[in-house]
C-alpha cells in the first residue's frame, strides 16, 4: 500500500482534471463593475436631467415609429369603417353621390362589419412589423440607465459601441 501511486486509488492528476473544467469566458476590463466614484449632487442632477431627456426622446421616437406603422397598416380598415359609418342612414347619412348610388344601409353595415373583422389580423401584422423594425434598429437598447448619472466613468450605449451579440454570465 505505501508503494502505490495515487492513480491506483482513482485519484486523477490535477492537470488532467483542470483541462476538463471550462474556464470562465473572457471579459473586457472596461466592463468590470469596479467601484466607481459618485458624482457631486449638482453634477448628478444635471446628468439625471440629461439622461431623462434622452430616454424621453428615445421613447417619443419609438412612439412616432409605432404610430406611423400602425397608421399605414390599418389604413384599409380606417377607410372601410369610415365609409360604412358615413353612408349608413342611422349614423351620419351623407348626401354624397356615392352614398346614394352605390351604398344602401345593408352595404354600409357590411362595410362596417368587414372593417372590424379585418382589423384583428392587421393589428397583428402592424405589431410584427414594429417589433422586427425596433429589433433591427436596436431602438430598445438606446434607453440609458440612471446609474450613469450617479457615478463617474459610465459610458453611454453609443460610446460602448453596442455589440450585436449580448453576453451574460449565468
Amino acid at each position: 500500500m505505501p508503494g502505490q501511486e495515487p492513480e491506483d486509488f482513482g485519484a486523477e492528476i490535477p492537470s488532467e482534471k483542470s483541462r476538463m473544467i471550462p474556464g470562465l469566458p473572457p471579459y473586457d476590463m472596461d466592463e468590470q463593475l469596479l467601484p466607481r466614484q459618485p458624482r457631486s449632487p449638482c453634477c448628478c442632477l444635471a446628468w439625471t436631467l440629461l439622461i431623462g431627456t434622452m430616454n424621453c426622446l428615445v421613447f417619443l421616437l419609438n412612439l412616432l415609429l409605432m404610430f406611423v406603422i400602425f397608421t399605414v397598416v390599418l389604413l384599409p380598415t380606417i377607410v372601410v369603417v369610415y365609409f360604412g359609418f358615413q353612408c349608413h342612414s342611422q349614423v351620419l347619412h351623407s348626401s354624397a353621390r356615392y352614398c346614394k348610388s352605390l351604398l344602401d344601409d345593408n352595404s354600409s353595415s357590411a362595410l362596417i362589419i368587414l372593417g372590424f373583422v379585418i382589423m384583428s389580423p392587421l393589428l397583428v401584422v402592424a405589431m410584427a412589423i414594429y417589433c422586427s423594425l425596433a429589433r433591427r434598429l436596436q431602438l430598445l437598447v438606446c434607453f440609458q440607465p440612471y446609474s450613469l448619472a450617479l457615478y463617474k466613468g459610465g459610458r453611454c450605449c453609443w460610446a460602448r459601441g453596442c455589440s450585436r451579440q449580448l453576453k451574460a454570465w449565468v
